[in-house]
């Protein structure tokens, strides 16, 4: 790729990383962000949809294309741990440091550089709802206006195509407990802190033995401890505790048998309950017609979760396919290799001068 493509590619990463689009508070509107896709587009339709509380869609076409590219262009927060301004791009030793740089923004990046170099026809669905757990702006897009049956989510894979990953439950527990002096024998069963240690124990234990469990490169079922709140001091027995929990299952898994197991070990602690939090289920293997139609390296499936399920949902045969790595998404002082940045627009201007997508 030359330098002066690479060059629109930072510049446009520059823009992008620019607009604070942090999820949450997600307070961002149709100003900023979304006003600058669409004045990068200029010869494209624009259909934008606004679902309030900061959830827009943006639906930009070229031509009459068969194939379909999200990209989520909200970030998570930045930590305190950022060393540098997270909303302003440091490019230095070949990787782009900013927040979004690599989730997903960098992406985007890409492919504004490359659609005004190559003319073919194209679709790209840019959303802002994706780090909150929710994808109301994917879902909305699926019931009421999809009309594609190919598609790419453009989440880090290290520029090769991911045909399969896994799929997400979240959770929140609620436990009661007796208040009382913490000198009382009770306390031990009595407190509500007491039962959410307990359950953890055991949630934690059931995930141990799903370690033989196989898909592909994957292996087990991943669970991870949230949050954990309760109580009121140490010498009083909590009467009151609340924890929440994430899992990513294997594809192919039942999200019904699995969500079915944590309820039947909270029904072991009286008046403790249980409420299903954002449930999706995994990307399994898409089919040889869009591999080839795109004609990229393919690796193995990933750990992570992504809206591709939601598009191969509803339909769609949908892979995953971004530049960048997932170990720096969500990190402090995010980054992209800029050499990823070039492989994935030199990839996204062969697809639009072969014909389009």
């Amino acid at each position: 790729m030359t330098q002066e493509l690479r060059s629109e590619v930072l510049r446009h990463l520059k823009h992008l990383v620019g607009f604070d689009t942090t999820n949450p508070p997600r307070t961002f509107d149709d100003d900023g962000l979304f006003a600058y896709l669409q004045q990068a587009l200029p010869d494209f339709n624009h259909t934008l949809w606004n679902h309030g509380e900061g959830r827009l869609g943006l639906l930009s076409v070229r031509g009459t294309p068969s194939l379909l590219f999200n990209f989520h262009v909200d970030t998570v927060p930045a930590t305190d741990a950022w060393a540098q301004n997270p909303f302003e791009l440091n490019v230095a030793d070949d990787k782009a440091v900013g927040l979004g740089a690599c989730d997903i923004k960098g992406a985007a990046a890409c492919m504004l550089a490359a659609v005004d170099v190559a003319k073919g026809d194209v679709a790209l669905l840019f959303t802002s709802d994706e780090e909150a757990g929710n994808s109301h702006c994917i879902k909305k897009f699926l019931a009421d206006h999809n009309s594609y049956k190919l598609a790419v989510v453009a989440e880090p894979t290290k520029a090769e195509i991911v045909r399969a990953h896994r799929g997400i439950i979240t959770g929140t527990v609620s436990f009661k407990g007796l208040a009382g002096h913490a000198c009382a024998q009770s306390g031990i069963g009595a407190s509500a802190l007491h039962q959410a240690v307990d359950w953890s124990h055991h949630a934690l234990e059931w995930a141990k033995t799903q370690e033989s469990l196989r898909y592909a490169n994957l292996s087990g079922t991943r669970f991870n401890l949230g949050t954990l709140n309760g109580g009121i001091k140490p010498n009083m027995i909590a009467p009151s505790a609340t924890l929440k929990f994430g899992l990513r299952s294997l594809p192919g898994a039942s999200q019904d048998d699995l969500l079915a197991t944590f309820q039947a070990l909270t029904a072991r602690y009286p008046d403790a309950s249980l409420e299903p939090g954002f449930i999706a289920q995994a990307l399994a293997s898409s089919s040889n017609t869009l591999i080839e139609k795109l004609q990229g390296p393919v690796g193995d499936a990933v750990d992570f979760w992504t809206e591709a399920a939601l598009f191969a949902a509803a339909g769609c045969d949908t892979v995953v396919w971004g530049p960048g790595d997932i170990a720096q998404a969500h990190t402090a002082g995010e980054w992209v290799d800029c050499e990823q940045l070039d492989v994935m627009t030199t990839h996204y201007k062969r697809i639009l001068d072969y014909g389009g997508a």
